[in-house]
């Protein structure tokens, strides 16, 4: 019989979306936004400067769209722009701190949470003076790709039941 928490863990009031894609095609390079991206297990996303084997655990970053709105506030700007956070996917209406260590689909790709994605120093230059302290702890989390596929912005993101997180 599972436990309550454990029960919990897994309920999600809904799915989320996709609202964003940039991919980083080099050190220092601006972020290229695109409407769809590739991903495959073996390379990330392809055209990312992360793509191929090194890093595995961190073939993909994701921030909650609901998260950029709080590093603003704490700017004091009204928005920032989803490139300077450097992060690969925007998502929106959906938890992904609570997808840490889970299996979720996005798309017709399946990813695995695989950590937090602390910000960096760059986050200083990037946004501001503060730029790095706002994202600690809104940072959103990384992922490795378990199966691959295309993403497209406005695709939707779902936890795996626990009979799909061993597909």
């Amino acid at each position: 019989m599972m436990s309550r928490v454990r029960e919990i863990q897994i309920q999600f009031p809904r799915h989320g979306t996709v609202e964003w894609i940039g991919l980083r095609p080099a050190r220092g390079e601006a972020v290229r936004v695109t409407e769809t991206v590739a991903l495959t297990p073996e390379a990330g996303l392809i055209g990312d400067r992360f793509d191929g084997p090194t890093g595995a655990d961190r073939q993909v970053t994701l921030i909650q769209k609901e998260h950029l709105s709080v590093i603003a506030q704490l700017l004091g700007k009204p928005s920032i722009d989803p490139a300077l956070t450097r992060r690969n996917l925007v998502v929106s209406g959906i938890n992904l701190t609570a997808l840490k260590g889970k299996r979720f689909q996005v798309g017709g790709v399946i990813l695995e949470g695989t950590g937090a994605c602390a910000p960096c120093s760059k986050m200083e230059v990037a946004l501001g003076p503060g730029g790095f302290n706002a994202m600690r702890g809104h940072g959103g989390i990384t992922a490795r790709v378990v199966s691959g596929g295309e993403v497209r912005v406005g695709e939707q993101i779902k936890f795996l039941a626990l009979a799909e997180q061993d597909k």
